[in-house]
């Protein structure tokens, strides 16, 4: 560990240059008296690394050295696969293994490209979760991430959304096939243990209650495509989602806010659309919907810059919410 912890110093001092003892305590999560035993055992080791005192001090490599101690082990290689989203990382146990990976790869690189890396890193910043929504409470996501992995047979206890009057909890023994995150929501693909050919389902990490990783291992399904899985599975959603359409006219201010008032996949099809506009820019739009009651939410949003035509049930319900709010506000 402590070897580990070393060389993660070294290569910290020739990556970025001089650093305080602080904020070498703050990255590797030490305190500083560890720091400091660790300057005086690469010292003596034969680093040449000194310290400048003064509140512009800090430690430093001597000018021009660099080490080649850069041996990378098989979980940091496996790690790096995460290396544009540290907080996913971090969520499934990877955070300190993927920083140590980043190092290494960084310290191995000729200085331009090296520099070059850096550059990118200040200036480019994947934030997967979705605006102004709480992340899912995931304390069960390391576990499952061990047992993908090691392709072991997970015992879980899983909270459906919709139960029909079913059980609300139900227990179940899953061979787990892979982790997707979406929009800041974690999703486990998984087949029933024991059911050859039967077909993935998807679970929602957040729902599993309890989990206990059995000792048991299985196999794959040959062939079986974590990407293509979950695109047709979404498409299928999607699909299965909206299956009515609604004609509405909207203003040209509702054209401006679709995309962020509409659900990225009716604001798709309003945008992409070839609508004939009128002399005061209002234009008519067939839209795809879930169901009037969604369509109602949805369009209300707009206010008057939308007029529903079709179906007349939609149209009925948006005139009786706006009825009851001109009573409301005395209209």
């Amino acid at each position: 560990m402590r070897a580990s912890r070393l060389l993660s110093v070294l290569l910290l001092l020739q990556n970025r240059g001089r650093l305080t003892a602080r904020e070498l305590a703050d990255e590797l999560e030490v305190s500083i008296r560890t720091i400091y035993r660790d300057m005086d055992a690469l010292s003596a080791s034969g680093v040449p690394v000194y310290a400048d005192r003064g509140p512009d001090g800090g430690y430093s490599l001597l000018e021009g050295y660099r080490t080649h101690l850069t041996g990378m082990t098989a979980e940091e290689a496996d790690a790096l696969a995460l290396s544009g989203m540290p907080e996913a990382a971090a969520e499934l146990g990877l955070g300190r293994v993927l920083a140590a990976a980043q190092l290494k790869v960084q310290a191995a690189l000729p200085g331009e490209l090296s520099d070059r890396a850096g550059r990118i890193a200040e200036r480019f910043h994947l934030d997967a979760p979705g605006w102004f929504r709480e992340a899912d409470h995931v304390p069960t996501l390391t576990g499952v991430a061990d047992a993908v992995w090691n392709q072991r047979v997970l015992r879980v206890r899983y909270r459906r959304w919709a139960t029909g009057g079913r059980e609300p909890e139900v227990e179940r023994e899953l061979e787990p096939l892979g982790l997707v995150l979406k929009a800041g929501t974690w999703y486990l693909v998984a087949v029933p243990s024991g059911e050859p050919g039967a077909t993935p389902r998807t679970y929602r990490v957040a729902r599993i209650l309890h989990l206990e990783t059995l000792d048991v291992r299985f196999e794959r399904p040959e062939g079986f495509d974590l990407w293509k899985y979950w695109h047709q599975r979404t498409q299928e959603l999607t699909d299965a989602l909206y299956q009515a359409e609604a004609t509405v006219r909207f203003s040209p201010q509702a054209l401006e806010l679709a995309s962020v008032v509409l659900t990225p996949h009716t604001a798709r099809a309003l945008t992409e659309g070839t609508w004939p506009a009128d002399a005061d820019g209002w234009v008519e739009a067939v839209i795809p919907i879930e169901s009037i009651a969604h369509a109602r939410h949805e369009l209300l949003a707009l206010g008057a810059d939308v007029e529903v035509l079709a179906p007349l049930a939609l149209r009925e319900q948006m005139a009786g919410v706006a009825h009851a709010l001109a009573g409301m506000y005395g209209g």
